[in-house]
C-alpha cells in the first residue's frame, strides 16, 4: 500500500484542479514540500495514528521546516510562530552562508518525522531520495551539501527537544482507562470493541492555548430515557435521520469519515481499512489551498505549520472534554434502548462521544485558513478520491467545516449537541489562536 498511497497523495495535491474556474498552478518548490509532507502522512496511515496523535506528528515536523527557513532568511526565529507559543527554544547564531533553504527545510521536516513517529524509520528512504535529488539536479554545490544537512539536523534536534518536553512520552505511565459503570457512559462498540483511545491526551502540552478550561463547552444533555428530555429527543433524531438518508447525505458522511480505526471482518479475520485522520484531511485542504494561491516557499511553510499546531491544540482541548463527559455513543444507546438491529452508516470511533472532534478541529481549521486565504476561497477537495469517493467543491473553508460537522449526524456517530457545541468550542479555540499570532499573509488583506 505504501507506494500506491504515496503516489496518490502526491498526485492529489500536485494535480491541476478544475471546477467552476478553480485552477491551481504547479509550483516545483511547493511540490517538493507537499510530496515529502505526505510521505510523513503515509507513515501515519501505516501506524494507524490516532486523530490527536496524528495532529502532533504533523505539528513538530512542519514547525521544524518553518523554523529552518526563518533562521536562514532572518537570522533568528523571533518573528516566527515560535514567538507565539508557550514553549521556548534557544538558538545559537548560525552561519547559513551556502545553506540551501529548500533542501534544509524539507530535510529538517523529514528528520523530525523520522524520529518522532513509531514507524518513522520508514522515512529514511525519503531522506536518501531528497539528497539524491539534490545532487542529481544540482540544487546545492557539493561543498555546501554537508553544511546544509548539518544545519537542518541541528534545527531538528532543537524541535525534537521541544517535543520531548510535551508529556507525550509519559502517556504510557499513566493510569489505564476503565469504562465507568452506570447508564449513559461510553463503552466499547462493535465490530472490534477497541479500548478507549488516548484517554490522557489532555496531559499533552499545547502550543497556543494556555488554559484548557477556557474552551470548555456547555455540558452535554443529561442522560435520560424520558421522551421529553433533551437526550432522548437527540437519540430519536439520530435514529430517524439515519433511517432516511438520501444519497447526498450518505456521500457527505463517507467523505468526512476519516476513521483510521475502521475494521471489517471476513470470517474470523479482522481487516483494518486504513484512512487519513481528520487532521490529515485538513492538512490536505491546506496543501490544495497553497497550490491554488500559488504561495511562495515561506508562506507555504508558515501556513502548514500554523494549521498543524492549531490542529494539535484543538485535539487536546476536545479530548479533555471527551473524557470529562465520557458520554455514550449513539450506537450503544440506540441498540440498547430503541432498536437492537440498528447500525450507524459509519463505524463508531473508539472513544467517548462529546464533543465531536470533527466539529471542533474543522471549525478551528476553517477560521485559521480563512484568516490566511480570505473569505469565500473556493477550492476542490480531492482528498478522498483514493478511497473511492468523488471530489467535492466548496465555496469557502467555513462551508467545508460546517459540512464536516453535520456529517457526524448523518454517519450516526454523534448527537446534535456534540456537533453544535463542538463548533462553538472550535470557534473559541480558533479565535484565541488568531489573537496570539500575526497572520503573515497579504492574501486576506492583512
Amino acid at each position: 500500500m505504501s507506494i500506491n498511497l504515496r503516489n496518490f497523495l502526491f498526485t492529489l495535491l500536485l494535480a491541476s484542479f478544475f471546477s467552476n474556474g478553480i485552477h491551481a498552478q504547479s509550483n516545483p518548490e511547493i511540490d517538493l514540500y507537499i510530496d515529502n509532507l505526505f510521505k510523513i502522512t503515509e507513515v501515519m496511515v501505516t501506524d494507524v495514528a490516532s486523530p490527536p496523535a496524528a495532529a502532533r506528528f504533523y505539528a513538530y515536523p512542519t514547525l521544524a521546516a518553518h523554523l529552518t527557513w526563518e533562521i536562514i532568511e532572518n537570522g533568528n526565529p523571533d518573528n516566527s510562530l515560535l514567538s507565539a507559543i508557550n514553549q521556548h527554544i534557544s538558538f545559537e547564531k548560525y552561519d547559513t552562508n551556502g545553506v540551501n533553504p529548500h533542501f534544509a527545510s524539507v530535510y529538517a521536516m523529514l528528520e523530525v518525522g523520522k524520529r518522532s513517529m513509531p514507524s518513522g524509520y520508514l522515512l529514511s528512504q525519503a531522506i536518501d531520495d531528497l539528497e539524491k535529488e539534490a545532487k542529481k539536479n544540482k540544487w546545492i554545490k557539493k561543498k555546501h551539501l554537508e553544511k546544509s544537512k548539518s544545519f537542518a539536523l541541528d534545527i531538528a534536534e532543537k524541535v525534537l527537544e521541544l517535543a520531548k518536553n510535551d508529556n507525550y512520552s509519559q502517556l504510557s505511565t499513566l493510569n489505564r482507562y476503565s469504562p465507568k459503570k452506570g447508564e449513559g457512559y461510553w463503552y466499547p462498540t462493535p465490530p472490534a470493541y477497541m479500548a478507549a483511545i488516548e484517554p490522557e491526551w489532555r496531559t499533552i502540552k499545547t502550543f497556543f492555548l494556555s488554559d484548557l478550561k477556557q474552551y470548555k463547552p456547555s455540558p452535554p444533555a443529561e442522560f435520560s430515557l424520558d421522551p421529553n428530555s433533551a437526550f432522548y429527543k437527540q437519540l430519536k433524531e439520530v435514529y430517524e435521520v439515519t433511517s432516511e438518508l438520501d444519497d447526498t447525505q450518505k456521500l457527505i458522511a463517507n467523505f468526512w469519515d476519516c476513521n483510521p480505526f475502521m475494521v471489517q471482518y471476513s470470517g474470523h479475520m479482522a481487516i483494518g481499512i486504513k484512512k487519513i485522520s481528520p487532521g490529515g484531511h485538513w492538512m490536505g485542504i491546506t496543501g490544495i489551498a497553497a497550490q491554488k494561491a500559488d504561495l511562495d516557499w515561506s508562506q507555504n511553510l508558515y501556513i502548514h505549520a500554523l494549521l498543524a499546531m492549531s490542529l494539535h491544540d484543538a485535539f487536546v482541548s476536545c479530548w479533555e472534554e471527551k473524557y470529562d463527559s465520557d458520554r455514550i455513543r449513539p450506537e450503544s444507546a440506540i441498540t440498547k434502548y430503541l432498536d437492537n438491529s440498528w447500525r450507524p452508516l459509519l463505524q463508531t470511533p473508539p472513544f467517548p462521544e462529546y464533543t465531536s472532534g470533527h466539529s471542533v478541529i474543522s471549525t478551528t481549521s476553517a477560521l485559521i485558513l480563512t484568516a490566511y486565504f480570505g473569505d469565500n476561497f473556493e477550492f476542490l477537495d480531492t482528498s478522498e478520491v483514493y478511497f473511492g469517493l468523488p471530489e467535492r467543491h466548496f465555496n469557502s473553508f467555513d462551508e467545508a467545516a460546517r459540512e464536516a460537522a453535520i456529517s457526524r449526524l448523518y454517519g450516526g456517530i454523534h448527537f446534535r449537541d456534540a456537533i453544535e457545541e463542538g463548533v462553538h468550542q472550535g470557534t473559541a479555540i480558533g479565535n484565541s489562536i488568531l489573537k496570539v499570532i500575526s497572520i503573515k499573509s497579504t492574501l486576506a488583506g492583512n
